[in-house]
């Protein structure tokens, strides 16, 4: 099994249930697994037999920044189902952390997908 893993991905993003906290755009961190569709066997070191890495990031900051959202748990899931649509991956992994609860560390969500 081939895995590419982009891990702490910071995103600005503007989500929280209360109307004050989503007004305030939060940093997020976001790691993601991506599982490739196609074997790295005759790679032959050529980008377009993988997946762009930089091209997943631009894509979730993209996403990230395009509109509130209540929950984490809904970016997980758009995040998810983009990069199936956008990308040849058999499978995708997504968390996301939110600094929010002054007690904790961090929240976060964990999704795994499959095309």
């Amino acid at each position: 099994m081939n895995e590419i893993c982009i891990n702490g991905l910071r995103l600005n993003c503007h989500v929280g249930v209360p109307d004050e906290e989503r007004a305030v755009i939060q940093e997020l961190l976001m790691d993601v697994v991506l599982r490739p569709s196609a074997s790295w066997e005759n790679l032959a070191d050529d980008l377009d037999g993988t997946i762009d890495y930089a091209a997943v990031v631009g894509d979730l900051e993209e996403l990230a920044a395009k509109s509130p959202r209540r929950l984490i748990e809904t970016l997980a899931i758009e995040a998810a189902n983009m990069l199936l649509k956008k990308h040849a991956l058999a499978s995708v992994r997504v968390s996301v952390e939110k600094f929010i609860l002054p007690q904790t560390r961090s929240v976060a969500v964990v999704l795994e997908k499959h095309a």
